[in-house]
């Protein structure tokens, strides 16, 4: 349940304080999913009459006139009462009476009704009726016309806060962003990542696919999900969400058990939730006590896309609901690899007890998934820096991962293997979610949620690496290695391993080469997550909200990696290559590679890690004065990691024909412990001016400590640059939300010490990783704008812009130029693959009483930078996105979804593999990079009932 303060501070302090009691009982009561209308308390309200002077409106703002002149508390689940509209109501009668008589007709009915306290609930037939509420749809059907105007209800905020007393959003000291239920249907299935280009200061690249994408915040400089936490009902989907090739989104999916989104950027996340300091992105689940109903959805689109999603939720008892729902997907992917590219889906089954005092919820979820990793493509610059495709290859659509390299026998130590390209990001995870609150009394409640996951992901990928070139250029480069292990040669040849025919400059179109390295990892994992939380009201000085809190995780994880460097032809479904060395006759006498592998185990790990957290965190919302409110947190936490890193060496697995089995990499049996221990406190003040319903400024300052990840350890066991990572954060804000318009504007600064940046870049000579690392710091400043108009007639206009300027400090590292050492200072360069201006404008056309709406998308990025050395420029680009919605009757919607309709050439990154530090530069005409998709279009209809 929610609290409006809004209406709650209009009596002024006496009463303000006079009702607490019963303030603290109804928050207690059902905590963050509904509406209390509060009042001054008085005495003796059983049967007492009240003069009542209600017209008719929205429900939602009825009843809290209603609590107002009657002199008690109602509580009620917001998102019915929203939809309503109540009967006008008119001079003195019973209490009871007058409220049977408002809510006549509007489908809520009394759950409870005390002398304080009034508890309502969504007026359900029984499970065995034909018609159950239906849920919320992308394009409501339109009411009439109240009597008088009345402000809309405000956006009640339950993500980053650790206590249960709701708040609107004005009356925050931090930015949150809010994706509805309507929101999430209207723009239809998507990937995670996807979702969250709609929040302002988060530089996202969904260009991965549905999974294994980067989000940044704020300019943070570090990739994945490692400073964003993902969260489902409060609670981390994983609780490090940075994890070495196990992104958070890799195991996660939205469908329609989710009812809505809350994403806080910056603010206190980092010290309610791990691994935060960008922010956090709440995924509220649906359930089927509080909303029940049926909806039913079903996708089809452009490259084979066809997807069902379904939910189910029902009343069985007054207090007990039970729901199921979730997804399946198939589709031949965005970039076509001549395979299935993306297959499976996702089930929930949930049951939600709520009696009024004690709330419980349990869920399991079941994600079998598998989707397709999309990588670099082939590229060129112009003369004047401008990206060009090559010939021969679509960067729209195109992409190296083929038929040729689906099932590929992998030579090995222990003997041959499969590798599996069409495994992609392959998750078989599954969830149990526990969540539960009991009010201690009328001034404290306990809070408890905890979620086990266990399963496995296996991520199978195409990695290009190096840079393309032609085989002539490629042949010089070997020549000499070749001619050595094989004294007879007299000349080098390139041919297709599967038929041996000649590489020739026409064969595919470019006369182009690239290697790339099949690359395969399985981590198995097992996680626990709890959290426990003690809140409490207290009077004193104002009024106190505070929340005591202790979150413990404890993970294991395997992390098997093995890896083969092949040689391929530069087109879409790449082919492997072999170079052979021939005589003076033209006979064979041996070969550089082998079914073209140049090279057979050039990345071994094995290794067996186990991390331990362990959280106390302490928050306090203190109401000040009636406009004026104080937040402060602090947390203290401490991770242990152990386990152990099986060393590799090289063998040779003794074929004379060919150079590639002779260093195969693989495990020695020498175990390196891994014991390391790190702790940090992490604490943040917050204060917000309140002048009036909907206005809102705020300041906030954070100082958090980020702790290294387990996975930091896995290629070195006994490193020692890892330590606690300072982070100094400060924000000024401004929200604004009105009947026909809201603005929220947000001025930050961000600071990062002592951060260690790894080159981790594959060497082409070697066929091996090699790396280094520099410890540095960085520095953003930036300004978020979001913002939302109704223009004249049938338009809207929505608008999010992020300007930042985000730079390296204290920035050096040392590089070999003709074997000597020379230091390279990159200060003051901008960060990588972050844009200095993110732009979003979506205006939109509403017809026929809102049964049709169009809305055409425009968005921008600025130029960024692929390397630290801002070598090498990615230039700036903007998309076009066409979204249309249309009733076709009360309980069906189409939406169709076109994106970059335009075809824009956009590249959201470099080729990691090629270095971080420094990618080369632009003089090379030929480089690696991952780019928009193509033009794509898909259409769902949605059922509801």
């Amino acid at each position: 349940m929610c609290l409006t303060h809004g209406l709650r501070r209009s009596f002024g302090p006496s009463n303000h304080r006079a009702s607490k009691p019963a303030a603290r009982f109804a928050a207690g009561l059902l905590g963050g999913m509904a509406m209390i209308a509060p009042a001054p308390a008085q005495a003796g309200q059983g049967g007492r009459s009240a003069l009542f002077d209600i017209p008719a409106q929205g429900l939602s703002a009825a009843l809290d006139q209603f609590a107002r002149q009657a002199g008690v508390q109602i509580l009620y689940p917001y998102g019915v009462a929203t939809a309503g509209r109540n009967v006008a109501l008119r001079g003195r009668m019973p209490v009871r009476e007058a409220l049977d008589r408002l809510l006549r007709g509007s489908g809520l009915e009394i759950a409870r009704f005390t002398d304080q306290v009034v508890t309502l609930r969504a007026g359900v037939p029984s499970p065995f009726a034909r018609r159950v509420k239906r849920l919320d749809v992308p394009l409501p059907a339109p009411s009439s016309v109240p009597e008088r105007p009345s402000p809309p209800p405000p956006e009640i905020v339950v993500t980053g806060r650790a206590v249960g007393a709701p708040l609107a959003e004005a009356e925050l000291s931090y930015a949150v962003t809010h994706i509805d239920a309507a929101t999430l249907a209207r723009q239809g299935p998507q990937s995670t990542a996807e979702l969250f280009t709609r929040i302002p200061g988060f530089w996202v690249e969904s260009t991965g696919g549905e999974a294994s994408n980067n989000v940044r915040s704020r300019g943070i400089p570090t990739d994945g999900y490692s400073s964003v936490a993902l969260l489902e009902d409060g609670l981390p989907v994983q609780y490090d969400g940075g994890l070495g090739y196990l992104n958070t989104d890799q195991i996660y999916r939205a469908d329609p058990t989710v009812e809505r989104v809350e994403a806080v950027r910056g603010g206190p996340s980092a010290i309610f939730m791990a691994n935060a300091p960008g922010g956090s992105v709440n995924f509220l689940t649906r359930n089927g006590l509080r909303t029940p109903g049926y909806l039913f959805s079903a996708t089809g689109g452009s490259f084979g896309y066809g997807r069902i999603d379904g939910f189910a939720g029902v009343r069985i008892a007054p207090n007990l609901g039970v729901s199921l729902g979730g997804f399946y997907r198939r589709d031949d992917g965005l970039r076509d690899p001549g395979y299935l590219a993306d297959q499976g889906g996702q089930l929930r089954a949930g049951i939600d007890y709520d009696n009024g005092r004690v709330r419980l919820s349990f869920n399991v979820k079941r994600l079998d998934d598998r989707v397709i990793l999309y990588l670099p493509v082939p590229l060129q610059f112009d003369a004047r820096g401008d990206v060009h495709g090559i010939p021969g290859f679509d960067p729209l659509s195109g992409t190296l991962a083929g038929p040729d390299n689906l099932h590929v026998p992998f030579k090995t130590a222990t003997g041959q293997r499969d590798f599996d390209l069409s495994q992609g990001t392959h998750s078989r995870v599954t969830f149990y979610t526990m969540t539960g609150r009991l009010p201690l009394g009328g001034l404290s409640a306990l809070e408890v949620k905890a979620r086990l996951r266990t399963g496995s992901t296996v991520r199978n990928g195409l990695f290009p690496i190096g840079r393309p070139t032609s085989g002539s250029i490629y042949l010089d480069s070997v020549g000499q290695q070749v001619a050595a292990a094989f004294p007879g040669t007299s000349a080098t040849q390139i041919r297709y391993a599967d038929t041996g025919q000649p590489f020739l400059p026409d064969s595919n179109g470019n006369g182009l080469v690239v290697g790339a390295n099949l690359l395969s990892v399985r981590m198995p994992m097992r996680e626990f997550v709890g959290d426990v939380r003690l809140t409490r009201s207290v009077d004193r000085w104002g009024h106190h909200d505070l929340a005591l809190g202790l979150t413990y995780d404890h993970a294991s994880l395997g992390f098997d990696r093995t890896m083969g460097t092949v040689l391929l032809d530069v087109r879409s479904q790449a082919r492997r290559l072999d170079v052979v060395a021939l005589d003076a006759g033209g006979r064979q006498v041996g070969a550089l590679t082998d079914n073209g592998f140049i090279r057979y185990g050039s990345l071994f790990d094995r290794v067996d890690l186990r991390s331990s957290n362990i959280a106390l965190y302490l928050a306090d919302e203190w109401k000040l004065a009636p406009h004026w409110r104080i937040d402060l947190g602090g947390r203290w936490e401490r991770i242990r990691i152990g386990g152990g890193v099986e060393g590799n060496s090289p063998v040779n697995l003794g074929d004379p024909a060919t150079l590639a089995d002779d260093a195969v990499l693989t495990g020695n049996g020498k175990i390196t412990p891994i014991r390391r221990t790190f702790s940090g406190l992490s604490w943040t003040a917050g204060v917000n001016f309140n002048p009036g319903s909907g206005t809102g400024l705020f300041l906030r300052f954070a100082r958090t400590a980020r702790l290294p990840s387990a996975t930091e350890f896995i290629g070195s066991p006994n490193r020692t640059d890892e330590a606690i990572v300072p982070i100094t954060m400060a924000e000024a804000g401004l929200i604004i939300r009105r009947r026909h318009w809201n603005l929220s504007a947000v001025a930050y600064k961000s600071h990062f010490a002592r951060l260690p940046f790894t080159d981790y870049r594959f060497d082409p000579v070697s066929n091996t990783y090699v790396d280094r690392t520099s410890i540095a710091d960085t520095s953003t400043v930036g300004l978020e704008l979001a913002g939302h108009a109704d223009l004249p007639g049938p338009l809207q206009l929505d608008l999010q812009a992020t300007l930042q300027d985000p730079r390296y400090r204290n920035f050096s590292y040392v590089e070999l130029v003709g074997g000597l050492p020379v230091t390279r200072n990159v200060t003051g360069n901008r960060l990588i693959r972050v844009p200095k201006l993110s732009l979003r404008a979506t205006p939109s056309l509403n017809l026929f009483a809102g049964g049709l709406r169009i809305a055409p998308e425009f968005v921008h990025y600025s130029d960024r930078f692929a390397d630290i050395a801002n070598t090498q420029r990615l230039p700036s680009f903007s998309l076009v996105n066409i979204d249309m919605n249309a009733r076709i009757s009360d309980h069906l919607t189409l939406a169709l979804h076109a994106t970059n309709v335009t075809n824009t050439l956009g590249l959201t990154e470099g080729n990691p593999r090629a270095g971080s530090f420094d990618a080369g530069g632009m003089g090379t005409s030929y480089f690696l990079a991952r780019p928009e998709f193509g033009r794509a279009l898909r259409a769902t209809l949605n059922f509801s009932y």
